[in-house]
């Protein structure tokens, strides 16, 4: 019989990113317990590109919705010392304190994953179904292999979209409506 090591806590967390080795790494608490994200390629940065570009011109052309769109930003939900999350790209709507050290204090009302070679669909789709089970409005997993999306929704409804389906976001973004085909690079 294995014993499992106690949760670390956020306090040990903190002091483990603050390590002078760990300063250019990226570390996520999951449950407790610290993973250590992979390395994105470049076809997973440009498709973090595409999604932060999409979005914010959509946000330029509705003033009238503040919003905060942010890569690699750090988010724990509220009251949770278990759990410090890193979405590949969050929005944030209406108005919040930018935090300038430490963690956000709550999910992204967004929250967006692209797939690394190194994470398995299940990984993802937990990290999904947690972003939502603790507030947010929608995740989504972006699957550069398949060219497909999967998207999450705090009422239950899941979908995979591919190819000409669109991406939208209910009346959460009215009229963000993009071609799922947009996000992914032509590839040589």
């Amino acid at each position: 019989m294995t014993t499992r090591e106690a949760p670390i806590s956020i306090d040990q967390f903190e002091a483990f990113l603050a390590r002078p080795e760990n300063r250019d790494r990226r570390f996520e608490l999951i449950d407790g317990e610290i993973s250590e994200k992979t390395m994105p390629t470049r076809e997973h940065g440009i498709i973090s590109a595409k999604f932060v570009h999409l979005m914010m011109v959509y946000f330029e052309a509705h003033p009238e919705r503040e919003a905060q769109v942010a890569v690699e930003a750090r988010h724990r939900p509220t009251g949770d010392a278990g759990n410090d999350r890193i979405p590949d790209v969050s929005v944030v709507l209406g108005k919040r304190p930018i935090e300038t050290y430490g963690t956000a204090d709550y999910l992204p009302d967004i929250c967006i994953e692209v797939q690394s070679p190194d994470d398995s669909l299940r990984m993802m789709r937990e990290k999904a179904r947690f972003y939502i089970a603790n507030g947010a409005k929608y995740a989504v997993n972006v699957l550069p292999a398949q060219r497909a999306i999967e998207t999450y929704a705090a009422d239950g409804s899941e979908a995979l979209l591919t190819g000409d389906d669109v991406l939208s976001f209910g009346d959460l973004l009215p009229g963000f409506a993009v071609p799922v085909r947009r996000f992914f690079p032509d590839t040589v």
